[in-house]
């Protein structure tokens, strides 16, 4: 009895504090929200106010709609998000399983070489990755921004995953290889379902930097057709005069599928830290 107690004592703090800082992150995404529906005046004037009859406004979002084709650079965002960390989970997961699982020579090398690209940041090589699109065709095209956040995502994935890897028994490896299951099959049906919360992790700790991203996006993919979210929004920052209210508004539209896609994988990760806590 003492034990079920102390195990549901774990589990309401678990919850209390993942509710708090629930709380904390979304109080910005509140501000946001709430002053897109507020004329300028009332933006500087109450900013933590709810909008009233007398501030609120629509002026924002009809700006958006008007200026700028919003739902093609939400089309661009959300392709190159999902491709990307579908991409980075596949392949992360993938060089994970192999450093974990065989043992050759240099595998700890290789390790570390994988790692060094958490260290060393990936925008220290623009003009060579700029030069290096250039001369294969991709630049203006999503596969540029798709494969330059894939590998700026790998490092970190293979870092994380092998650790979770090694702890994937052996024993329930050697018993798929007994029945017959070929390598790719072990990886798939055995071991990707036992690091999942892993997964998610790594998938969080990567869609908010590529969803909101405005150094490659510039560089790589200016043109209008493959402008994403972020560069799109840039039209109404200006370098004397900032429309406020469409930028709110931007923002207020563009949290929404970032929203979604976390709720999907947080919950995998809440429920990997939930039910370590009640074993």
């Amino acid at each position: 009895m003492s034990k079920s107690r102390a195990n549901l004592g774990t589990t309401f703090a678990a919850h209390a504090v993942l509710i708090t800082y629930t709380i904390i992150a979304l109080f910005p995404v509140f501000v946001i929200l709430i002053n897109s529906f507020k004329t300028r005046k009332a933006i500087f004037r109450e900013p933590l106010a709810l909008p009233n009859a007398e501030s609120f406004s629509m002026i924002g979002y009809e700006t958006v709609m008007k200026q700028g084709d919003f739902f093609l650079y939400f089309q661009n965002s959300m392709i190159v998000t999902v491709v990307s960390l579908t991409l980075i989970l596949l392949f992360g997961a993938m060089a994970a399983f192999a450093l974990a699982e065989y043992r050759f020579k240099g595998n700890t090398l290789m390790g570390l070489y994988l790692a060094l690209g958490i260290m060393i940041p990936i925008r220290i090589g623009t003009v060579a990755i700029l030069e290096m699109m250039v001369s294969t065709g991709l630049v203006n095209t999503l596969w540029a921004l798709i494969l330059v956040y894939t590998a700026q995502g790998l490092p970190l994935a293979v870092f994380i995953l092998s650790e979770f890897m090694k702890g994937v028994s052996d024993d329930l490896k050697n018993a798929g290889r007994i029945d017959g299951l070929s390598e790719y099959k072990i990886f798939f049906r055995l071991v990707l379902p036992l690091v999942r919360p892993a997964m998610a992790t790594v998938a969080v700790f990567n869609m908010i930097p590529i969803w909101n991203d405005l150094w490659f996006p510039l560089i790589l993919a200016p043109a209008e057709e493959v402008k994403t979210l972020t560069l799109g929004s840039q039209v109404f920052i200006g370098q004397f005069v900032t429309d406020w209210n469409a930028v709110l508004s931007a923002l207020s539209m563009a949290i929404l599928p970032v929203m979604i896609l976390y709720v999907i994988f947080s919950r995998q990760l809440i429920r990997g830290i939930t039910s370590g806590a009640v074993k």
